[in-house]
């Protein structure tokens, strides 16, 4: 029987998944250069709002699977971030902050008329595989955070730089995010490690982050096609 990763030994095969993230994808390599016309960067902002969406959808259904009253109540401030509160804008208005500032109508995004079936679909599996996955492998799933802080600084600064027509009043959700995304990733890396002592589970949470990269890897392959296709 194999034994199980050391917690420092597990936790850098987790982080060596950073090569298979998003960040490489020639979509993002574009958009960090400058090099999206103003059609394309919209098309990506009305489709990541998809994205964006479903996320407390995900992680409500880690809530609902995961036994523990401690891991459920730090789990669902997730959620409040993005929904927002009765005293805190969310991520969701944020992002439609960003959609507005780009010249998109807050009407055309919520309606969801510009969503390409490839970025549906992956986007439906992913929040499937939280509803039907054990709450861990769930948890395991959104350690993609470990990589996003400085892709998203790296955002902030492109669209500073390069597309100086999106307004500022736009820019709310990636100033704010990567605070929040860090401590995020904290949380969930702890849990992994506490839960995921024997090899089975280990590689079962390795794999689930291997989905998720796969998961943001086919949403930008569907939009990048739909940019080609008259």
């Amino acid at each position: 029987m194999t034994p199980a990763r050391s917690p420092q030994d597990f936790t850098t095969a987790l982080r060596a998944h950073s090569d298979r993230y998003w960040h490489k994808h020639p979509l993002h390599l574009r958009l960090h250069r400058g090099e999206l016309s103003r059609q394309e960067l919209r098309q990506w902002i009305a489709n990541r709002w998809y994205y964006q969406r479903c996320l407390p959808q995900k992680d409500a259904a880690i809530v609902a699977n995961c036994p523990d009253p401690e891991v459920r109540r730090r789990w669902v401030q997730r959620v409040l971030y993005q929904d927002g509160t009765a005293e805190r804008r969310g991520g969701h208005a944020q992002w439609l902050d960003l959609a507005e500032a780009a010249g998109l109508s807050r009407a055309e995004v919520l309606d969801e008329r510009h969503v390409i079936p490839g970025v549906r679909f992956a986007t439906d599996s992913y929040v499937a595989f939280a509803r039907t996955r054990p709450w861990i492998e769930a948890v395991a799933s959104s350690l993609t955070e470990l990589f996003s802080p400085e892709l998203m600084r790296e955002r902030l600064d492109a669209l500073r730089t390069h597309y100086p027509w999106i307004a500022a009043s736009g820019h709310g959700y990636f100033a704010e995010r990567p605070a929040a995304a860090t401590e995020d990733a904290r949380h969930a890396l702890d849990l992994v490690l506490t839960h995921c002592t024997t090899q089975e589970r280990q590689e079962a949470a390795l794999a689930a982050l291997a989905f998720k990269c796969d998961v943001l890897w086919a949403m930008l392959d569907a939009l990048e096609h739909a940019g080609r296709t008259p």
